[in-house]
């Protein structure tokens, strides 16, 4: 699958908001103004504006029509995407197994979203971006309920417990991800025992628990067209 591999600033650029690709650096060195995430201070709820109010890339002597519904429903589904790093036909198949189940498919996609092992991990402070995240568990630093788990896309469900490989804990990288467990806000659905690098699903989550500022019907109904 190709995957985009330039600068991610970009993108925030795009979309118009801090997407927190960059982990740390998002923090103290990006010009999208806004709440910042996973520093120990106050999260964005869903539909904070946290924008950038420089103009997106490419050329602005053009002047720029109102947006279309169509290109609001675009940007929506393109932020969403973008924010968990998935391609468009992952992000599709996982559109379509939420409307499969019962209840508002908006809410469904997301918490399918939300219960994937890589933005779990990122959650837990296992890792300080999703990219980076999606790394650790790709290459097998990730056990889930004593077994490697090497799939980003694994569904996590209540009860599931989430480690680190012992062996692991000894890198360098984890060692300073150690240094930071006290500052990581982790949401209420999930625990996390630092002694012993476990953590734990304790419920599934809520579209409430989603820090991405999207409207989730604009998504539904890009899909529905």
């Amino acid at each position: 699958m190709a995957r985009y591999t330039g600068p991610v600033c970009r993108i925030c650029r795009r979309e118009g908001v801090k997407l927190f690709l960059k982990g740390e650096r998002c923090v103290t060195k990006c010009p999208i103004d806004g709440p910042r995430s996973g520093t120990g201070e106050s999260t964005p709820s869903r539909h904070a504006a946290i924008t950038d109010k420089r103009n997106p890339p490419g050329m602005h002597r053009v002047r720029r029509r109102k947006a279309s519904e169509y290109a609001d429903q675009l940007r929506e589904k393109q932020k969403a995407r973008r924010f968990y790093g998935v391609g468009e036909r992952q992000f599709q198949r996982a559109f379509e197994e939420a409307e499969r189940m019962s209840g508002p498919t908006g809410e469904n996609l997301f918490v399918i979203m939300e219960s994937r092992l890589d933005n779990v991990v990122h959650l837990l402070g296992l890792g300080r971006s999703r990219p980076e995240a999606r790394q650790i568990v790709r290459h097998g630093h990730i056990f889930v309920n004593g077994h490697r788990t090497d799939i980003p896309s694994y569904q996590v469900k209540p009860g599931d417990t989430i480690a680190v490989k012992p062996a692991s804990r000894e890198s360098v990288r984890f060692k300073a991800l150690a240094e930071s467990f006290t500052n990581v806000r982790r949401p209420n659905w999930l625990s996390f025992d630092e002694a012993t690098w476990t953590g734990k699903v304790l419920s599934r989550p809520a579209l409430g628990d989603v820090t991405l500022p999207v409207r989730e019907q604009l998504v539904v109904e890009y899909y529905s067209r």
